[in-house]
């Protein structure tokens, strides 16, 4: 909702509100790149553009902040509405890409990520780790194009005492890759920790017919 406007605004008055308006929580909620440059532009162009549009603008300074404002609205509601059905689109990407690898070479790979600090690599291939090892062990069958979300529900009815810390793991590894969650090291000690426990677990046949 754009708050009240003065019916006579001055241009500092003016540059001062829309600066305001602009730096509120739901702006910044939108996600940090497109509406993070409008407002960077919009602050360095404001001294021209209540200038030169002010005496054309209705209202003068005043309707050309609201102009200026509903067209930040927009861009923030258009951003909320593509947002996580862009994520969502992104999620339906393979876990596997590239040559074929062991679970050992997965883990090998996600500790050296670890070590180095890349946190969101480390999770990756830990995860790619756990669902390559239910392969080995023909607990999930190899199938090429597999997500992550689609492993976890097939292993989890394979491992039901892993459900819950698979579907969490897909989950994680989505908000990391595709939804901008910083990755660390509880992320990594996470999947490290369901690596663990998926390889300690014994498969219910009953469930897998």
């Amino acid at each position: 909702m754009i708050a009240s406007v003065p019916v006579d605004l001055g241009r500092d008055e003016a540059a001062q509100l829309a600066r305001e308006e602009l730096a509120k929580q739901v702006y910044r909620d939108a996600g940090p790149g497109l509406v993070e440059r409008l407002v960077r532009w919009l602050l360095e162009q404001a001294g021209r553009l209540l200038d030169g549009a002010a005496g054309v603008s209705p209202g003068g300074y005043s309707g050309l902040v609201v102009v200026l404002l509903l067209v930040a609205a927009a861009v923030v509601a258009i951003r909320l509405k593509v947002g996580p059905l862009g994520r969502r689109a992104a999620r339906e990407e393979a876990l596997f890409v590239g040559r074929t690898r062991t679970a050992a070479q997965h883990r090998a790979a996600s500790d050296a990520h670890a070590t180095a600090g890349a946190w969101a690599e480390a999770v990756r291939e830990r995860l790619r780790a756990v669902v390559r090892s239910l392969e080995e062990r023909a607990v999930l069958d190899e199938r090429a194009g597999r997500t992550a979300d689609e492993a976890a529900a097939e292993a989890g009815r394979a491992l039901p005492s892993c459900a819950a810390g698979l579907r969490a793991a897909a989950v994680l590894f989505d908000e990391i890759w595709y939804g901008g969650r910083p990755a660390g090291p509880e992320s990594y000690a996470a999947l490290r920790d369901l690596d663990a426990q998926v390889q300690a677990a014994r498969p219910d046949l009953v469930g897998q017919r």
